[in-house]
């Protein structure tokens, strides 16, 4: 049987542009994950895979025009967003460069033999390798940052691992031509074309999550899809981590201060976050929990005035816009739920934003109304109306795992007067982000960030988002009274690398 045809569409008029590749066969993925295989040694001297970081970032820079119109010829994201995508991927991917110059990633810890401890402690050496080839999963509303060239694949050659992309459908020739700028990047450092492996096709990514060779996993995407790959990783005869990013409600409490104080500027932030980019991000707020009455009618007045004045806009595919169309309108049909701004089909390829109120009674106990507590991809979001602070504490109390979490207070509020310190405290379980006052969507690349949470949110307690995100991709070992002719360089005493380390109790940097 002759391997599918993969085309580059255009989600504005649902039509295919050009055929791109061909969906990849088995064969075609072992050869993959055995080139990037072969290339392995050659990322192990971290001033190369430093260098070739760099370049790459230059690559992608030197291109960007092009790659720019690609992506927004396959995803309709606008150039605006996009250029903005790329600046970070490219500031990502020198970020993690740095790491690389710096060292400190891999944890050196040295503690030479004491006889005297209880128990006697030997010659212990320690720090961490990379795993070996990690496959990645692209996700479709990040065609640059959580794709071919993105968080997952810098942070995991800046490991020393080798990648081998599952292209997502949506934008495969930016795919394409993402890869190739990475692969001419490696070949001027001398590092095999195959550091970075790209295939294509719903089989090929089960195919490659099954590979022998395959040490890791990241995917950001559906958690239908991420748990399926999950589990197949966990069922191999050789399990591998894997790191999914799968789904979030990023619920958001505003409390009655809060609302009393700012209304109006709380339903227009809201109205901004929920949809922005057509509402197609992982920390969108998805669930709001509002005050009846009084100023949360204020508030729900100023969201439904901005949602109103939205634009319809496009969605990645044809088959995300048909499921928000229909996800909507079930969640609609249900019992005393209202459509202040009605959200759904807004012309023959795009969607209108709007946002559903309940009362939080509702949301309390199990029951239909569980719906409104799944993500909806999307320009919509769920106002949940609640009685009293009980009534909001059992709605929140009911969640899965986010990514993040947010609440709204009062000036005297975040002073730490009144039930601040306890609302964060009972945020805190939820995600693996907390915020006060301001709104999830916009997730900084910087040292101190983490991009993860409870699961569903990600099926592991690591970050996808900066600095420490290379920890995904590494393991650790000890050397237990080795010759020091036998160390390498990162475990000798008198620290030719100069890496910053643990030496004999004392942190040396």
């Amino acid at each position: 049987m002759a391997a599918a045809p993969v085309w580059s569409v255009d989600p504005r008029t649902g039509k295919q542009r050009e055929q791109v590749a061909v969906e990849a066969t088995a064969q075609e993925v072992d050869a993959a994950v055995r080139a990037a295989q072969a290339a392995r040694e050659a990322l192990a001297d971290r001033a190369v895979r430093a260098a070739f970081l760099r370049s790459a970032a230059a690559g992608l820079d030197a291109a960007r025009d092009a790659l720019v119109e690609t992506a927004d010829a396959e995803t309709a994201l606008g150039q605006v967003r996009l250029s903005g995508e790329l600046a970070r991927t490219v500031y990502q991917l020198r970020a993690f460069a740095d790491i690389v110059d710096e060292g400190a990633f891999l944890d050196v810890v040295i503690d030479h033999p004491d006889a005297t401890a209880t128990p006697p402690v030997p010659d212990l050496r320690r720090y961490k390798v990379p795993l070996g080839v990690v496959a990645v999963y692209s996700a479709s509303n990040f065609p640059f940052a959580f794709s071919v060239a993105g968080g997952d694949t810098a942070s995991a050659l800046a490991a020393g691992c080798p990648v081998v992309v599952k292209s997502h459908p949506d934008h495969p020739a930016l795919s394409e031509r993402v890869a190739e700028v990475l692969r001419r990047a490696a070949a001027g450092h001398g590092i095999p074309e195959g550091v970075i492996g790209l295939v294509h096709g719903f089989q090929a990514g089960i195919e490659l999550i099954k590979h022998p060779l395959v040490a890791a996993a990241g995917f950001t995407g559906s958690i239908r899809g991420g748990r399926a790959l999950f589990d197949a990783a966990a069922a191999r005869p050789v399990p591998i981590p894997f790191h999914g990013e799968l789904g979030s409600l990023n619920p958001v409490l505003v409390t009655e201060a809060a609302a009393a104080e700012r209304a109006e500027e709380i339903g227009d932030g809201l109205a901004g976050s929920m949809t922005l980019g057509v509402g197609q991000f992982c920390v969108k707020p998805g669930l709001v929990l509002v005050p009846s009455g009084g100023a949360g009618d204020q508030l729900v007045k100023s969201l439904a005035d901005a949602v109103a004045g939205t634009d319809a806009g496009v969605l990645l595919d044809h088959r995300m816009r048909d499921n928000f169309i229909a996800g909507v309108a079930e969640r609609a049909e249900l019992s005393d739920v209202d459509a202040p701004v009605t959200p759904g089909e807004g012309g023959e390829h795009t969607v209108s934003a709007g946002f559903l109120t309940v009362p939080a009674a509702k949301l309390t106990e199990e029951g239909e109304h569980d719906l409104l507590l799944e993500e909806c991809f999307g320009p919509v979001t769920v106002v949940a109306r609640y009685a009293d602070e009980q009534e909001a504490k059992a709605v929140l109390s009911r969640l899965p795992g986010n990514l993040t979490a947010t609440v709204q207070l009062s000036s005297q509020e975040v002073a730490g007067q009144g039930r601040g310190p306890e609302l964060l405290a009972e945020l805190t379980p939820l995600a693996g982000r907390v915020l006060v006052n301001g709104w999830p969507t916009g997730v900084a690349v910087a040292p101190a960030q983490h991009h993860g949470g409870p699961y569903p949110a990600t099926t592991s307690t690591s970050t996808s988002v900066g600095g420490t995100a290379i920890e995904r991709w590494l393991r650790p070992v000890v050397y237990q009274n080795a010759p020091e002719a036998l160390l390498p360089a990162e475990l000798k005493d008198d620290n030719p690398l100069g890496l910053p380390r643990r030496f004999n109790g004392r942190l040396e940097r």
